[in-house]
């Protein structure tokens, strides 16, 4: 696999990287989920990013690995949102 040089992925997914781990030290540090989960969901957005950075979007195999990946992803965050909702809601 080649390396394709697009400052835009690389931003993303440098960003992904920092949420990612932001995510795990809130969590770590507060017990909280929601740090957690959206966490997670933006691992899996750096993991397609990285991906179509080595250029895996010329296989459709690939491809359809990485839409899994990145509806995982939004899953994720919607799940996180819904848990986060909920748990306002109880608490008034």
């Amino acid at each position: 696999m080649t390396f394709i040089w697009d400052p835009i992925r690389l931003v993303n997914l440098g960003l992904c990287i920092i949420i990612l781990i932001y995510g795990f030290k809130n969590y770590k540090k507060d017990k909280n989920e929601l740090s957690f989960y959206i966490g997670i969901a933006f691992g899996l957005f750096g993991i397609s990013h990285l991906a179509l950075s080595f250029g895996a979007s010329k296989s459709s195999l690939i491809t359809d690995l990485l839409i899994a990946v990145r509806t995982a992803a939004y899953l994720t965050v919607l799940f996180a949102l819904y848990k986060f909702g909920r748990k306002r809601s109880v608490e008034n």
